[in-house]
């Protein structure tokens, strides 16, 4: 792997120095395995195993809370890196249907729209005969449907007979539990294990079990609606007899105990209150409404994935950052993705503000990264961060974190006018301040930098942390404490931040002392950061005081905090949206021709739509409106290509006529801040600004793409107030008014 830990650049064949040039194509999450994954089980003795398809390749995923599955469009888990897992273990690594010892034929897969059900519809092929002839292939129907729902799995498999006469169909459903933790699963070699127990295969479920090295027994217990022919410990047998015209139900869950037996009545209960969980997480915010369908498409499926990712914690709605590998609490990520929705949802930057002050460090910890006032990276809570094998459990190893909290408390106040929430958190944002400042104080620049604390942490902190992505020009890799650009950016804007709360909070003496401190740190960026030569900022300072003088993408993140000076953002930006970096389908994080270039690398050359949404975000700030139309054009064709839902990221290579966008293998998909992109790029598009503590709108320059006359937004909260807020193409011009109930007490103030 290319880093020296696993964290969230080591995804099993990730490697930022060499990623496989093959796309798999609609791979979708967790499709490759990576170094120390273990191969897929043998087939059972007997079986007959058909050919692979590429539905045996795409998969399909489902997540409630602390649990997630990822499984293959037949709806089979196959043990490779899918499975259901809870709490960062792998509770089933496999469950697989055989009807008369085959595989069924696919007709279609998908999850719905709104991310609750899985739904495959199969076929039989050939059956054995119950008479003189075999059933001919394509007579049953097997409609597979699921969900979860409370941490645990509902599946229905419902058999339909359209033949002429009766039918036997033997069906075999396989089972196994690893347990293997997340990091386990991704390619972790662990020195020892625990102990797999014995399997209870009672007369209608199997109970799986495992003894971990920390001592504690984990369960997985699969229940069937009957009893099943026969049940051993790798799984159970039906006999189903149907009648011409006759259809039969079965019901199978899968939890961490046992409960009544599986029913319809569970199963639409269960379903009933999923459904409902899942549309009241969609119905948070403000609502994209649009006449161009594909775009509505895009904005109502971006919607659906960040319902699916987003938790509800004791501390309010937590996104989680990605599935497969990364479905629990992130710092970085979730911030990104409150800011990418703030204007539209601002109850989630809240939930993500009180989830982050709660996890706040109080001591320091070098195996944990960890100084009082730091804000956390990573939790995580399986069996090898509870042991403390990886220091993932609470880690505080991301330098940008700290002062992206103290940007995102400072939009919320703005876009909220809550200072009551303010005032809560007041004792946490001057904790990482001081962290902020004592961290600054202690570079002879004063500069943001980092180092980690012990060789299990990350290399790299920022958000490019897989090894190799930070570099000079001549491609070494730089000692530290290394100092990157867009964290100065993030540390300048969090500093501005207190400085306008403190005032707010009636504090003028250190509003004063941070507004000067920023004023300080810009300069300081402005003088050491900036390469003439390029007109560019280059993406580091070292240990040693030198600048790496490489073109990457992180300079687009300094002008979306604002602090380049408007020339250098125009030079800045003009850079971002040619070719160098301008793939045509989003900006690649390293401009091609750079030492380490590689447009299938993790963070070399690749593209990551988060990455784009902020560059657009920032060459709209520097009045770049048509520049960041660009961009969400660019994202917008790319949604179509991946059924409207942006991945992880993709490959750089450039678009050609006829071409699409390449896969990265195993991006997370879906993926929060991806799904935030598309509302960020929208906002820099339509140029609008939400001020809850004046109780007016504020709209610049909008634009809207070609094709998408109207954009609605619906139900807009402006301090206790609820607008339609409208934007229509008119001519040249596009014109922004209010509509609703409030709109006459609610200023548009268009500029």
């Amino acid at each position: 792997m290319g880093n020296t830990s696993p964290s969230k650049a080591a995804a099993p064949g990730a490697s930022p120095e060499a990623v496989p040039a093959a796309e798999i194509a609609g791979t979708g999450a967790g499709a490759g395995a990576g170094p120390g994954s273990a191969p897929p089980p043998a087939p059972r003795t007997g079986d007959v195993q058909p050919a692979a398809t590429a539905a045996s390749f795409t998969t399909h995923v489902l997540k409630d809370g602390d649990s997630f599955l990822v499984a293959n469009a037949y709806g089979d888990i196959e043990g490779d890196s899918d499975g259901l897992f809870h709490d960062d273990t792998r509770l089933l690594s496999q469950a697989r249907l055989r009807i008369a010892g085959t595989r069924p034929e696919m007709l279609s897969a998908a999850v719905t729209r709104d991310n609750v059900f899985f739904v495959a519809h199969l076929t039989n092929h050939p059956l054995p005969p119950l008479g003189v002839d075999p059933m001919p292939s394509g007579l049953l129907h097997v409609v597979r449907t699921r969900f979860l729902s409370g941490n645990r799995l509902y599946e229905r498999l419902r058999f339909h007979n359209y033949g002429l006469g009766p039918v036997r169909v033997p069906l075999r459903f396989d089972y196994a539990a690893d347990f293997r933790d997340m990091f386990e699963v991704r390619g972790c070699v662990r020195p020892a294990r625990g102990e797999l127990l014995p399997v209870d295969a009672s007369h209608d479920r199997l109970a799986f079990s495992y003894r971990g090295l920390d001592g504690r027994v984990r369960h997985s217990v699969v229940s069937f609606s009957r009893p099943p022919a026969s049940i051993d410990a790798d799984g159970a047998r039906f006999e189903l007899l149907l009648e011409a015209g006759a259809q039969d139900d079965l019901f199978i869950e899968v939890g961490l105990a046992p409960q009544e037996p599986p029913s319809l009545a569970r199963y639409r209960s269960a379903a009933a209150h999923a459904r409902r969980r899942m549309r009241a997480r969609a119905a948070r915010g403000a609502r994209i409404r649009s006449a161009g369908p594909l775009f509505g498409d895009w904005m109502e499926r971006s919607r659906a994935d960040l319902a699916l990712l987003t938790s509800d914690l004791s501390t309010g709605p937590y996104p989680y950052a990605g599935i497969p590998w990364f479905s629990t609490p992130f710092g970085r990520d979730a911030v990104v993705t409150a800011l990418q929705v703030l204007w539209l949802d601002p109850g989630l930057a809240r939930g993500v503000l009180a989830f982050l002050a709660e996890h706040q460090a109080h001591e320091a910890s070098a195996f944990m990264d960890s100084a009082p006032g730091k804000i956390m990276h990573e939790t995580r809570k399986g069996e090898m961060a509870a042991l403390r094998e990886l220091p993932f459990g609470l880690y505080y190893g991301g330098v940008d974190t700290t002062p992206l909290f103290v940007m995102l408390a400072g939009a919320h106040a703005r876009r909220t006018g809550d200072l009551a929430f303010v005032d809560r958190l007041w004792p946490a944002l001057l904790a990482a301040t001081a962290w902020i400042e004592r961290t600054c104080d202690a570079n002879p620049d004063g500069f943001l930098d980092y180092a980690r604390g012990a060789d299990s942490g990350l290399a790299n902190q920022g958000w490019k942390d897989s090894s190799d992505s930070v570099f000079h020009a001549d491609g070494r890799i730089p000692d530290g404490p290394i100092a990157l650009v867009e964290v100065q950016g993030y540390a300048f804007a969090a500093l501005q931040a207190m400085s306008a709360l403190a005032r707010l909070r009636g504090e003028p003496e250190p509003a004063a002392r941070w507004r000067q401190r920023a004023r300080r740190l810009q300069a300081a960026v402005e003088a050491r950061f900036w390469m003439p030569e390029a007109g560019y900022y280059g993406i580091a300072i070292d240990g040693e005081g030198a600048l790496c003088r490489v073109r990457t993408s992180n300079p687009g993140h300094l002008l979306y905090t604002g602090l380049p000076t408007p020339e250098r953002a125009a030079r800045v930006a003009a850079n971002l949206l040619s070719p160098a970096f301008a793939t045509g389908w989003g900006i690649r994080t390293l401009a091609e021709g750079e030492a380490r270039y590689n447009p299938m690398s993790y963070h070399n050359g690749s593209v990551w739509p988060h990455d784009t949404a902020l560059c657009a975000a920032g060459i709209a700030r520097g009045g770049d409106r048509d520049g960041a139309l660009r961009l969400f054009r660019a994202m917008f064709q790319t949604a179509t290509h991946f059924d409207m839902r942006l991945p992880e990221l993709f490959c750089g290579f450039p678009r050609k006529h006829g071409n699409t966008p390449v896969s990265y293998p195993v991006a997370c998909l879906p993926q929060a801040w991806a799904a935030g992109s598309a509302f960020m790029l929208l906002q820099a598009c339509l140029g609008v600004d939400v001020d809850g503590r004046a109780g007016e709108i504020r709209v610049h320059r909008p634009r809207l793409p070609l094709g998408v006359d109207r954009v609605a937004v619906r139900g807009l909260g402006v301090g206790d107030r609820c607008v339609d807020l409208v934007f229509q193409r008119t001519g040249d011009h596009v014109v922004a008014y209010a509509e609703g109930e409030d709109a006459g007490s609610v200023p548009i103030r268009s500029t």
